[in-house]
């Protein structure tokens, strides 16, 4: 038997680590990647995308079954983990590493992201335009090991209680039903 292809997505909605905590838990997400992307810096690191001068974005790759969560739900799953009206920020995390960006992989993920903004904007969901950036995905670089599975191995952090904590239970009173 065949190994289920899997489809990938791209996306930065401020820390990594709480859209990693967020995708972790969906049901046919296979796997999540922190990591940076969108910037000129080959094989940047994380000191370097903190500096803001490498123009990348910190953001997570997920490997997904396009069978069982397509790309536009998790599209609005991300338009609920983060602020996407927030420009080169979220929260107290300030710079463009934490900009707001979607990373398409090909020509139908940047139509769908482009009309799920278009739906946002419509809706009145929020106060401010969306400023959540559509852009085509050049590279992806893992981050270091210890930003990986972040959430899942420090859950007593501070950070985890306090941000991430709050990201997951608004996702899942949410989108509950397409969580694992």
């Amino acid at each position: 038997m065949a190994e289920k292809e899997l489809a990938h997505a791209t996306l930065g909605g401020g820390c990594f680590w709480c859209l990693e905590a967020v995708f972790q838990r969906l049901k046919g997400v296979h796997s999540v990647t922190s990591g940076y992307a969108g910037g000129e810096t080959e094989n940047p690191d994380y000191r370097s995308v903190c500096s803001g001068r490498t123009g990348h974005a910190e953001v997570v790759q997920v490997a997904y079954d396009p069978e069982v969560i397509g790309f536009e739900r998790l599209l609005e799953v991300f338009f609920t983990a983060h602020d996407p009206t927030q420009k080169n920020r979220q929260g107290n995390d300030v710079g463009t590493q934490y900009r707001s960006v979607i990373l398409y992989h090909d020509a139908a993920q940047k139509q769908a992201a482009e009309q799920a903004i278009d739906r946002l904007e419509a809706s009145g969901a929020f106060a401010a335009p969306v400023v959540t950036e559509v852009a085509p995905l050049a590279r992806f670089y893992p981050a270091e090991r210890y930003h990986q599975d972040y959430f899942n191995a420090n859950p007593g952090q501070p950070y985890c209680q306090v941000i991430i904590g709050p990201k997951l239970e608004k996702v899942r009173a949410a989108f509950g039903h397409l969580m694992g």
